[in-house]
């Protein structure tokens, strides 16, 4: 009896010492890509597959390294992306940021291709960096904390893209909105025939009133970072507890959360790879 009980504990800690192994130094290596197909009666032909590659919450410093981070740009290439977004936290709050390590990353997000335009909005482990705003802007990419801008395709239809900064920043989300606001406003008729928005937080949506957005992309979660089958994301932070993962529909706006490519908080993922996501808009 005492042999068969040692037994097994000797399978238990055998079984959680190889999760923890594959969940620290193997899982978080994967890359895995997820498409999704966003079908709206709003798409134009000039828009009809336009692809759309979202990635967040990299955590430089902590998980990811250059060499890491060079395979990520290359994976996102591949992929031939007309436009890429990053929604917060490509750094780690516990990094130790260098001058050579901010030339470091802006160098190699810089290296990301695609056709229409880069756009970035901060996490909020970013709120301590100062360096975040050059590491974007050297890196090609358009800062939307708080701003929009307009994609024609080749055409006088304009899709919309907006962003807000992290919501621990605390400023109120009517002054950040604001400008996008004023812009939507402008319109009598017509104006943009699809609006995005750039978030990090998923559950922040439901604080903008009278939200006029198609699709709402959101990090955050890491989807749980670790999942255990059959009973989901073990840990949901401050602001994706309602909304942690995949598609989620929001009054009409279609929210997809990423699952990130880092870690935080503890340096695990299990059942739950990196994901870039691609969105391709349907007419």
């Amino acid at each position: 009896m005492g042999k068969m009980i040692f037994k097994i504990i000797f399978v238990i800690f055998l079984v959680l010492g190889s999760l923890y192994l594959y969940g620290t130094y193997v899982e978080p290596k994967i890359l895995k890509v997820q498409d999704y197909k966003i079908k709206n009666e709003k798409i134009t032909d000039n828009f009809d597959g336009f692809k759309i590659v979202h990635i967040s919450d990299i955590h430089y410093g902590r998980s990811y390294n250059k060499e890491e981070l060079n395979k990520l740009v290359k994976k996102i290439n591949e992929l031939e992306a007309d436009i890429v977004v990053l929604t917060g936290d490509l750094l780690d709050r516990d990094t130790k940021m260098t001058t050579n390590m901010a030339g470091s990353i802006a160098s190699e997000l810089n290296k990301i291709e695609a056709k229409s335009g880069k756009y970035a909005i901060n996490g909020n482990h970013e709120l301590k960096f100062d360096e975040w705003d050059n590491i974007i802007s050297s890196g090609g990419f358009i800062n939307l904390n708080n701003d929009y801008d307009t994609i024609y395709n080749n055409s006088y239809n304009e899709i919309m893209i907006s962003g807000l900064s992290t919501k621990w920043d605390k400023k109120p989300i009517e002054d950040k909105h604001s400008k996008a606001e004023d812009y939507i406003n402008s319109f009598e008729k017509d104006g943009p025939i699809y609006k995005i928005l750039l978030i990090h937080e998923p559950d922040y949506i439901d604080t903008l009133e009278n939200n006029p957005y198609d699709l709402v992309l959101a990090g955050h979660s890491h989807g749980g970072q670790v999942r255990i089958p059959f009973v989901g994301a073990l840990y949901k932070p401050d602001g994706a507890k309602k909304y942690f993962e995949g598609h989620n529909k929001v009054k009409d706006a279609d929210l997809y959360i990423s699952n990130g490519f880092g870690v935080s908080n503890f340096n695990i993922r299990l059942f739950n790879p990196p994901t870039i996501n691609v969105y391709r808009l349907v007419k």
